[in-house]
């Protein structure tokens, strides 16, 4: 048995690599859809049926617990799953199984509440609103998860989706820090713009980004905080799991990484980014 970790790419290591590094003694599947990747620019329909065949693959592998690290899929299929597919497949494999996505978490980060808190429309004056940038795909900025959700929690956080398309795609080829430089700047400039100021706080809200935090920390102003959903998903998933102990998760520190595109060693990019270098087999 595993937790499962589920991304279109390489951008879900992001977050693997900080539940690995919360829950040292579990087991760990990971699956890229490199065959498929990027998700952005596809059609809803599209995005659940290859995450619903992602989730499909983990739990053939052992995984009890599938955490979708891909904010489009976390947008876009999530709730159709949980919904609808996973009471099914609970059936089927004749255990407890759940999907999970980043999107609570990161909000939960954003707002500084929890998911449950709903805010008080007095009509009370709000004295300051605060700026919150959320650079992300066409996709998730089409949804508009982030903004609905913060705006149901705080009256007091502006919110604007920067559409990044392109760069994950970028990202998950591989491209020098150079090229991608020269993208991030434009995305940060392009949301200045459009707000007239840069924002206060910002979210990367795809999981390739958090690999080129670096750039996007660059781009924006010295003070403007970044929401890195790693640690907050991470935080998230330790309270779920002290929460329900009915899933097994194994215990032997196993690491599995499998990719639906072509397996073997990585890009540099994600060596660089891992630690060393990564190893996928054929999913």
């Amino acid at each position: 048995m595993a937790i499962g970790v589920f991304d279109s790419g390489v951008g879900g290591l992001t977050v693997h690599r900080e539940l690995t590094r919360r829950f040292p003694e579990r087991d760990f599947v990971y699956l890229a859809d490199q065959a498929n990747a990027p998700y952005g620019g596809r059609g809803g329909e599209d995005i659940v049926e290859l995450t619903r065949a992602g989730c499909e693959r983990l739990f053939q592998a052992g995984a009890s617990v599938v955490v979708l690290a891909c904010n489009t899929a976390s947008a876009i299929a999530l709730r159709r799953l949980q919904q609808t597919w996973a009471p099914q497949a609970r059936e089927r494999f004749g255990r407890p199984l759940n999907v999970l996505g980043i999107i609570v978490p990161t909000i939960e980060a954003a707002t500084g509440l929890p998911w449950t808190y709903e805010a008080d429309r007095s009509g009370e004056k709000i004295e300051a609103i605060e700026i919150t940038g959320v650079f992300c795909t066409a996709a998730t900025a089409m949804s508009r998860v982030y903004e609905i959700e913060i705006d149901k929690r705080r009256e007091d956080l502006a919110v604007f989706s920067e559409p990044c398309p392109g760069l994950a795609g970028l990202i998950e080829l591989g491209a020098s820090a150079e090229e991608l430089k020269v993208v991030v700047n434009e995305h940060v400039d392009a949301l200045r713009r459009r707000i007239g100021r840069h924002p206060d706080k910002a979210i990367l809200g795809c999981t390739h980004y958090e690999i080129v935090a670096d750039l996007f920390a660059a781009a924006l102003p010295q003070g403007t905080s970044v929401i890195h959903q790693p640690s907050a998903v991470a935080d998230a998933l330790e309270r779920y799991f002290e929460r329900h102990g009915e899933y097994d998760l194994g215990s032997s520190g196993r690491r599995d990484f499998l990719t639906t595109g072509t397996p073997g060693p990585q890009s540099d990019l994600v060596a660089q980014f891992w630690g060393a270098p990564l190893t996928f087999a054929a999913a």
